[in-house]
């Protein structure tokens, strides 16, 4: 059964569901290009038990589910007397999750830049991390940026997932709202349209910035 009035009857959890949802969005974005950067240069770090660390990152983070991700600092974290509400955990989890991904197209993009150019930065009396700073992480980012952009959109998305641990984001109230109404099509429809706001802008600035990077390298 459709009824539209589901939508401005509860126009204010879904608002408050909504801002929940790109707060924890845009922190987790944050924190995960910062991490995911720093594994991508660990990853192709000249010290051997740095490349090791910066893979078994990747590959244990990117080969779990990302509820376990979540439920380990939801529930793993308060039994070893570090406690989390929902919005933390479910933030947390996200952006680590999310930074292995991350790290992985970094490091592709790193690794397509010439190494005459970390060479020539390491001359020049650069060390290693200034070299990949200015040199090459600049370079890189023409290279990753479609992909990086897609693990943005992918983020948003799996935002969703604060919804299983009370993080009061657009899903959480998504389900009261469904439970109180039992118009689950209506309910989650809107749901889905919040849900394009922040991705189909995201998803055209993402073009948009390879269509800029195409003409300056034309």
């Amino acid at each position: 059964m459709w009824d539209s009035s589901v939508l401005f009857d509860h126009w204010d959890r879904y608002i408050q569901g909504f801002g929940q949802t790109v707060l924890a969005s845009l922190l987790a974005l944050i924190g995960s290009l910062i991490i995911g950067t720093i594994i991508a240069i660990l990853r192709i770090s000249p010290y051997r038990w740095l490349n090791v660390f910066g893979a078994a990152y990747v590959e244990f983070l990117r080969n779990i589910p990302l509820l376990v991700v979540v439920f380990f600092f939801f529930l793993g974290l308060p039994s070893l007397g570090i406690p989390l509400d929902g919005f933390s955990s479910g933030t947390i989890g996200l952006m680590v999750y999310t930074s292995s991904f991350i790290a992985e197209a970094i490091r592709a993009g790193i690794q397509a830049v010439p190494k005459g150019q970390t060479e020539a930065a390491r001359s020049s009396g650069l060390s290693y991390v200034q070299s990949m700073w200015h040199v090459v992480l600049p370079q890189a980012v023409k290279v990753v940026l479609p992909a990086v952009g897609n693990q943005m959109i992918n983020l948003v998305k799996n935002s969703a997932i604060l919804g299983v641990v009370a993080g009061l984001d657009l899903m959480y109230y998504a389900d009261l709202i469904s439970s109180d109404t039992f118009l689950p099509i209506p309910v989650y429809t809107f749901v889905a349209l919040f849900y394009l706001v922040l991705t189909v802008p995201l998803s055209m600035a993402v073009h948009y910035m390879e269509r800029r990077f195409a003409r300056s390298n034309a």
